[in-house]
């Protein structure tokens, strides 16, 4: 049986462009819940930017790895230092992936954790925190 990674899925007025902007800021989506502090670049493939939350408990390196106009964001975490968890770097080497497609006038957008499946420790705290991200992040589009 296949391991099912978290994802979660909302439908919004805004086109592709302005989604796909918003995706680029980080701060813009991934913020507000946690006391986060974003320190770095995400325009072009290459760009790196670290992630820390939960008063330190939460430390993350992503960098961008792909790159679609309006259609995909895929980054890769290259260091991750979660230290709530038995393995701190669980999500080293995972990839949080955005895709975006238009659907009946509307832009449909897909956000997938690559390797944050329920076989994991972090599987229940992590999709908790992602859900929290992604419906703020949802209600900020509607």
């Amino acid at each position: 049986m296949k391991a099912t990674n978290y994802s979660f899925e909302f439908t919004t007025e805004q086109d592709q462009a302005q989604i796909f902007s918003k995706l680029l800021d980080i701060t813009a989506w991934w913020s507000g819940v946690y006391g986060e502090t974003i320190i770095g670049e995400s325009n072009k493939v290459g760009d790196e930017f670290t992630f820390e939350a939960g008063g330190g408990m939460h430390k993350s390196k992503q960098k961008l790895i792909e790159l679609l106009p309006n259609q995909k964001i895929v980054w890769q975490v290259i260091d991750s230092n979660l230290s709530f968890l038995s393995n701190p770097s669980e999500w080293t080497n995972s990839k949080l992936i955005f895709e975006l497609e238009s659907q009946n006038n509307k832009t449909k957008v897909r956000f997938t954790h690559d390797g944050l499946t329920p076989s994991i420790e972090c599987y229940e705290a992590c999709s908790t925190g992602w859900s929290a991200y992604m419906k703020r992040f949802s209600e900020q589009m509607a």
